[in-house]
């Protein structure tokens, strides 16, 4: 019985611990890439993220199974309905570490699955913004970058199997659509009421799509020319503002939504990586270095809180908002 009521409780969040890791790893790799780090915990990280793919993606299927109606009621959530993307973001991810093990017609299967999944979530979760009328500005997060910005992360692996022409299509949609969801997130944030304690780990989702557009871009151009620095400094920008912010979300208490503090900082350290390789700038390499270390101590903190939450039945229970 107590088993069912934890499956029946069992979110779609879940998946965004994998998502965390698996930027990790793509991290892991670059740092053991060009800082000749010769440790192979890449592959060990890469052995745990299929890992939890896979057993989050079996559980999910069982509660899919058992509790059909918790599913849909979880996905006709304006707010919940963000994180099914994140599936497509995780496949395209396991993509790139293929990719950069020299695992081609892994990287070519998992890129497929993931531009599938990804254009799925994008037609479907547009459609549903525009012909729904549950959305209220206390659902506005910076979690709506989620669904369509995510298509940036195509070409970084696509331009590798396919016409670069398909990663460009990719890479506008969730170019211009990061640019339009900025200014809506921003005036939700700036000029509203607060965002829930819940969703405050979110606000680090400003660093993504700048981030991992830099590195698309790079990859589709070969060139950091003005427009990848527009992009690189920005999200540069957004880690230096959320950094002198820390104190505020050291007080927040633990949610699965605080894994949102991962994968923008994966994306960010990555495209430092990816700054420091192709300039050559003596800042940068001290710069990556510490956010490297940074993003290590995250990571390890998040694991810790989330065994601690998991063994003390925190996680995967009824939802009182």
């Amino acid at each position: 019985m107590l088993i069912n009521l934890r499956l029946k409780n069992f979110p779609i969040s879940f998946y965004s611990i994998t998502l965390g890791l698996a930027g990790f790893t793509v991290a892991w790799q670059k740092a053991e890439q060009l800082l000749k780090w010769d440790f192979g915990f890449s592959s060990v990280l890469f052995g745990i993220v299929l890992f939890l793919f896979a057993l989050t993606t079996v559980i999910y299927l069982t509660k899919w199974l058992k509790f059909s109606q918790e599913v849909q009621k979880e996905f006709n959530d304006p707010i919940k309905i963000n994180f099914y993307p994140i599936i497509a973001k995780v496949l395209l991810l396991i993509s790139i570490i293929f990719l950069n093990i020299d695992s081609l017609q892994l990287s070519k299967l998992f890129w497929i699955l993931g531009v599938i999944a990804q254009l799925g979530f994008t037609l479907t979760i547009l459609t549903f913004w525009m012909h729904k009328d549950k959305f209220e500005l206390k659902h506005i997060s910076p979690a709506i970058f989620m669904p369509i910005v995510g298509n940036v992360l195509i070409p970084i692996a696509g331009v590798h199997h396919y016409s670069p022409e398909i990663s460009w299509f990719f890479f506008s949609i969730g170019l211009i659509f990061w640019l339009i969801f900025t200014t809506i997130v921003l005036n939700r944030v700036m000029f509203h009421q607060p965002i829930k304690e819940k969703l405050m780990p979110t606000l680090f989702i400003l660093m993504a799509p700048p981030a991992v557009s830099f590195i698309a871009y790079v990859q589709l151009t070969h060139n950091v020319d003005i427009a990848a620095r527009l992009l690189y400094y920005f999200s540069m920008f957004i880690f230096i503002l959320l950094l002198v912010q820390v104190r505020y979300f050291s007080k927040i208490k633990f949610y699965l939504s605080c894994w949102a503090y991962s994968f923008p900082l994966d994306a960010f350290v990555i495209a430092s990586f990816l700054m420091l390789h192709k300039t050559g700038w003596v800042f940068m390499e001290s710069f990556v270095k510490f956010t490297f270390i940074l993003l290590n101590i995250l990571i390890f903190i998040l694991i810790f809180k989330t065994i601690k939450a998991i063994s003390q039945k925190q996680i995967c229970i009824e939802e009182n908002d």
